[in-house]
């Protein structure tokens, strides 16, 4: 009988469990995007169909399939299944599933999959646990985890661990999943006899910026919320999808990967002198909720870095873009920034300074603290003339055109050349 209640409960739940969930994909086939690594004949594909399922972390933003592929392995592998969420699972979570592990490979020698969900919320300690049981083959492993795993998941892990990265969805991809959801009579949206304007699924597949369960729980939302018209039907325009989806949910997480990807394309697009993509790149920051006082030192280093003197205006402005964000503020501040990395775009590029001084730090590293020639020593105590110092010195403004060739640097690196342009 307690079988009869278990099934009678999950029936229960998956009846009342959020869209996205239940019209997740349990076949290979119906899985939608991630064709490069799930298409016919590539690794993960061959990985899942043939069930010889090793340790992986799936990596990816939110809503892109991670837990879609995870249940496919589920539905098609023979070993054990089993399934946490690193948020609200712990170590005595984890030690119940290795003791099952072990009792299966004893008594039916039959595999176990653990399948751990925001992997990267585990700390250390809690993902060491599981490396003696990835490594023995007690347990395989399946991360998921929308932050870099070689920030977040233990080098020890990741080496016992292939890592897949999933993109995020297409505009297409996402469409496809909204149809199959408004059509489905068994799972979906269609026993509630609902229409939807193409107006509104195409601003949900765009609005949701690639995240799949975005835009499902607001096809969700609205065909809940909206009152059947005279002819039986909820109707589901452009508007209602723009209340349930709210504002466009731009990808940018100021501590995670995203925010290094976007920052760094940044400041290649400033270095490799292309404004519109600079601007873009910049409008995505602003966006995202980017501090600007960060924008505007990033744009400092780019003028001296990669501008230096080939156009010395460019530190000036980016200093003075720097100064002038700080006083004026958002939504202001954007036109200053624009205008400062439009400005070190466009400049005139060298990289000479930067390059002089890392190596001319180089030459320190590697000789030491060498002697000053005593010419070029301080003058300005008494008995300094006695111990030879300042004696020798050439004052440039005494010669013509206020040069005279002397040596400055120590005797040793007297040939050096640093700064070469």
């Amino acid at each position: 009988m307690n079988n009869l209640f278990d099934y009678a409960n999950e029936k229960m739940k998956e009846k009342e469990s959020p869209l996205a969930s239940r019209i997740r994909a349990i076949d290979l086939c119906d899985i939608v995007g991630q064709e490069h690594i799930l298409s016919e004949g590539k690794l993960l594909y061959r990985i899942i169909k043939a069930d010889k399922i090793t340790s992986i972390i799936l990596y990816g933003p939110p809503g892109c399939g991670k837990t879609t592929i995870a249940e496919v392995i589920a539905h098609s592998t023979m070993s054990n299944f089993k399934k946490i969420n690193a948020t609200t699972s712990g170590k005595k979570d984890m030690e119940e599933i290795v003791d099952f592990a072990k009792e299966q490979i004893a008594i039916n020698n039959k595999r176990t999959i653990i399948f751990i969900d925001e992997i990267h919320r585990f700390n250390k300690i809690q993902q060491d646990f599981l490396l003696p049981y990835v490594e023995d083959g007690t347990l395989i492993l399946i991360g998921a985890t929308t932050e870099n795993p070689y920030f977040e998941v233990n080098n020890a892990l990741l080496s016992r661990s292939r890592v897949f990265e999933l993109h995020s969805l297409t505009k297409d991809d996402i469409k496809k999943l909204l149809i199959r959801a408004i059509g489905d009579k068994e799972k979906g949206l269609a026993s509630l006899d609902i229409k939807v304007s193409d107006e509104a699924i195409d601003f949900l597949s765009f609005a949701s910026d690639g995240d799949a369960r975005n835009a499902l729980n607001a096809l969700e939302l609205a065909s809940l919320t909206t009152k059947r018209s005279e002819d039986s039907y909820i109707h589901i325009d452009l508007e209602i999808a723009k209340s349930c989806i709210g504002k466009e949910n731009l990808m940018y997480d100021k501590d995670g990967d995203t925010h290094y990807n976007i920052i760094s394309a940044f400041i290649k697009s400033m270095r490799g002198s292309d404004p519109d993509a600079t601007v873009y790149y910049l409008a995505r920051m602003i966006e995202g909720g980017e501090d600007i006082k960060f924008i505007a030192r990033r744009i400092i280093i780019c003028a001296s870095e990669d501008v230096g003197n080939e156009d010395p205006l460019a530190l000036i402005l980016a200093v003075n873009a720097s100064l002038a964000c700080e006083r004026v503020g958002l939504p202001e501040a954007r036109i200053i920034l624009s205008q400062a990395a439009i400005y070190v775009a466009n400049a005139k590029k060298g990289n000479y300074e930067y390059l002089a001084i890392d190596k001319a730090i180089e030459k320190v590293k590697e000789t030491g603290s060498l002697m000053v020639p005593s010419y070029l020593q301080g003058t300005g105590y008494k008995g300094a003339s006695e111990l030879g110092r300042g004696i020798g010195y050439k004052y440039p403004h005494d010669y013509p055109n206020h040069y005279v060739n002397q040596q400055y640097l120590p005797n040793e690196i007297k040939n050096e050349k640093f700064y070469k342009k």
